[in-house]
């Protein structure tokens, strides 16, 4: 069996230094997909921009969480939304409070006012996912939140971000931040599998994205062989991994103390060895529309 990775890069439209880059990788073969943000300011540029280049997968990056101290966002949706407001009216900083406070019904109007936002402005969405893995309930045990992100998937016909198996390695992973039992997720992944087949929401075999809790937040060297030594590893079958790229600015300084890491992502993926290693490992490179046209083949 082939290995096929897709490199997404989220966050698109949450500054214009996160849309530059990925500009840059979208152009250059850096990355396969991204999502947009629709309650950010720059999210009307970043649809512009798919608008323009209809050939590159980019879907929508659900968001109801809102994690920076000095940047807030809040929902796009009119209508009843308290539940996913924090005391000073923005989306809540962390996923665990989204979680334990969100309106079922109100989330739901909310992941499709955000969805029909962007189709309005001119988006044809390749794939759905989720801003800091708030809608999957792994923070609390919710995991109504992931069949209500299945099922608004499956009425709109496009991919989801959801591994079809969990690893060991994905249990470890920080980034993914899974703070509820391996036995309750695998559980979880038997009856969801089943369910997203049912609406044929394609979903890749496994989601892997950086750790940053080790050595490679030292250097971007470190990073770099980090990253490399990652890629050896993936399975056979579909892997995911995202990104955070932007490029060096005051905004986003201002925005972020881990700005560092998102520049470096973006220097490693624009970085024409960074392909050249993924094609010496025999994997190729997909996106989340050929993702959906390989489901629909099996």
């Amino acid at each position: 069996m082939e290995r096929y990775l897709i490199i997404n890069a989220d966050d698109f439209g949450m500054c214009r230094s996160a849309n530059f880059a990925v500009f840059d990788l979208l152009k250059s073969g850096g990355i396969t997909s991204s999502t947009i943000m629709a309650p950010c300011g720059w999210a009307p540029e970043a649809v512009k921009f798919a608008k323009e280049h209809p050939e590159f997968a980019i879907g929508v990056h659900l968001t109801t969480t809102s994690e920076w101290e000095n940047y807030r966002w809040g929902p796009v949706g009119v209508g009843a939304n308290g539940s996913l407001r924090d005391k000073d009216g923005y989306f809540y900083h962390e996923s665990d409070d989204f979680e334990k406070n969100a309106a079922l019904d109100e989330v739901k109007n909310e992941v499709i006012a955000q969805i029909e936002k962007l189709k309005a402005l001119g988006l044809n969405p390749s794939h759905l996912d989720n801003h800091m893995g708030s809608l999957y309930g792994v923070a609390t045990g919710r995991f109504e939140l992931l069949q209500l992100m299945i099922t608004i998937a499956g009425e709109y016909k496009l991919p989801l971000r959801m591994p079809m198996n969990f690893t060991e390695a994905q249990f470890a992973n920080e980034t993914l931040d899974v703070q509820v039992s391996p036995e309750m997720v695998q559980g979880l992944i038997n009856q969801v599998v089943g369910y997203a087949k049912s609406l044929g929401v394609a979903m890749p075999d496994y989601l892997m994205p950086g750790d940053w809790s080790g050595p490679q937040k030292d250097s971007y060297e470190n990073f770099k062989e980090y990253i490399y030594e990652m890629y050896r590893a993936f399975p056979e079958g579909v892997t995911e991994t995202y990104i955070h790229p932007a490029f060096e600015t005051d905004e986003l300084k201002g925005t972020t103390g881990c700005w560092e890491r998102r520049v470096w992502e973006h220097k490693l993926f624009s970085d024409p060895q960074t392909k050249q290693h993924i094609d010496s490992l025999g994997i190729k490179l997909i996106n989340y529309r050929d993702l959906a046209k390989m489901r629909a083949a099996e």
